[in-house]
């Protein structure tokens, strides 16, 4: 009886926890997150913002952004992801930060990395529109590296105007790949962290790294979400 008991509360406590890749529920809409570390919750120990934004629009969240993921990488991991997005009432993108952040010391290089980010995000909505046409939310970057205090203490003036030109070129990139396609649709962090005029601090915002959102951060990443489209009604059933 005692091993009995055991087995049932570590069966209980398997079907209690939150993996990161929720399974569908066909009762549930379903929001399908691509990325990298800033989608994926680096550095936070909180919900990141698709959870949150799923929890709060009462879909299933299916999060597989990465880590070092770059815009070539998103692109490429769609037909893996065919299953999932075939259900997706909605899929979000954010990337491209990663294929220039290792470039900020080199401001001649930035043009070209963006001009890739655009591509690759273009062909990737091509790819998720021809699985299932679904709205495609392309998420545009606050920073491209790190901003706030530390990125001042990191960078210096010089460093952190590299960074803004950097992160202009790639939402540029982001929202020019938005615009091929009716479905997509571009919608700017920048307001959120740096408030209307551009001038707001947001280390509040950010983790301790300067890099990435802390629970505050991503708690305003979601709140720029739309709601999720409305489920078109089953058809009706022959008479």
């Amino acid at each position: 009886m005692r091993r009995a008991a055991v087995l049932l509360s570590l069966l209980l406590l398997t079907a209690c926890s939150s993996p990161r890749v929720a399974a569908g529920d066909p009762l549930m809409p379903t929001v399908v997150t691509l990325g990298d570390s800033v989608p994926a919750g680096a550095a936070c120990g909180c919900d990141p913002f698709p959870t949150l934004y799923a929890r709060d629009q009462h879909a299933v969240d299916v999060n597989l952004a990465e880590s070092g993921s770059t815009a070539a990488d998103v692109r490429a991991e769609i037909p893996a992801e065919s299953d999932v997005l075939a259900t997706a009432a909605e899929v979000v993108i954010m990337t491209g930060a990663n294929d220039v952040a290792d470039t900020i010391d080199d401001n001649t290089s930035y043009t070209a990395a963006a001009a890739g980010v655009q591509s690759d995000v273009t062909a990737t909505i091509a790819a998720i529109e021809q699985i299932r046409p679904v709205p495609v939310i392309v998420l545009g970057y606050w920073n491209v590296v790190e901003d706030g205090q530390v990125g001042a203490d990191t960078y210096g003036p010089d460093g952190v105007r590299d960074a803004a030109e950097a992160t202009t070129l790639v939402n540029n990139a982001l929202e020019a790949a938005a615009k091929t396609s009716p479905e997509a649709t571009y919608i700017s962090t920048l307001p959120a962290f740096h408030g209307q005029d551009g001038t707001h601090d947001p280390t509040g915002l950010l983790a301790p790294d300067g890099d990435h959102p802390n629970a505050a951060g991503h708690a305003a990443i979601a709140a720029l979400l739309p709601p999720l489209p409305a489920s078109p009604p089953p058809p009706a059933s022959p008479r």
